[in-house]
């Protein structure tokens, strides 16, 4: 099986960040992953890009964390795919794939418009949503909020979480509104890698493989901290 994380952010991209990608790259591969993908937050979370930039050297510079892992994971053998973390507001985030740097320069509203509004934008230009941490607690997070409509997938299993109530919440929405089901580690730091992620029987060759495991039944486990969760 191949196993990948869903989840993973860097320094170069999200200010709460505490390694780069080369560093995150090697970590996962001395770990043994097979793959990862970068989702970094995005311009209207907590980023580490400039915000004064213009839009397209911004977009140009947040790419770096995903081109610095993925040049470093392709010299190791270690797949490295790119999204990213989308908030919506009030704490809720969303993990975006497939979406290409030039569909990406060509949207500068994508953080300015409804929710609604952007989880169509992202499915006109091929990507694909999942709702990253559905039930998590915290200082900054005031309220909860779930899109019945328009998510591809749940985050079941956010391996950050010390708390299981928050996993155990997200597995029965998950089940209850048969949503498809995904773990990540959410990981910021080569220090604190607790499990996560995904086991597959082939490896994936772009971000649309992923979807693809998604949609039609293709995840066999999901990894927790200490343990598989058969799906």
């Amino acid at each position: 099986m191949y196993k990948y994380d869903t989840h993973v952010h860097t320094s170069e991209a999200s200010a709460c960040a505490r390694s780069t990608g080369p560093e995150m790259a090697r970590k996962y591969k001395e770990l043994g992953y097979d793959g990862i993908f970068v989702t970094n937050h995005f311009f209207n979370g907590n980023t580490s890009v400039d915000r004064h930039l213009p839009w397209d050297k911004w977009v140009d510079g947040y790419f770096a964390g995903y081109e610095n892992a993925k040049e470093e994971g392709d010299k190791i053998g270690l797949s490295v795919f790119f999204g990213f973390e989308y908030h919506f507001g009030e704490g809720s985030e969303v993990l975006v794939y497939n979406l290409s740097r030039e569909y990406i320069k060509e949207h500068d509203e994508m953080c300015r418009i409804p929710a609604n509004d952007f989880i169509n934008l992202v499915h006109d230009g091929g990507g694909f949503i999942v709702q990253a941490h559905p039930f998590r607690e915290a200082d900054y997070i005031k309220m909860i909020r779930l899109y019945f409509d328009g998510m591809d997938g749940v985050e079941v299993i956010n391996t950050s979480h010390k708390d299981e109530k928050f996993n155990e919440r997200a597995y029965w929405y998950a089940k209850s509104y048969n949503y498809p089901m995904t773990s990540g580690s959410d990981s910021h730091s080569t220090s604190y890698i607790y499990g996560g992620g995904i086991l597959v029987d082939e490896p994936f060759k772009c971000e649309a493989d992923y979807l693809d495991a998604l949609k039609n039944g293709k995840i066999r486990a999901l990894l927790g901290r200490t343990e598989k969760y058969i799906v």
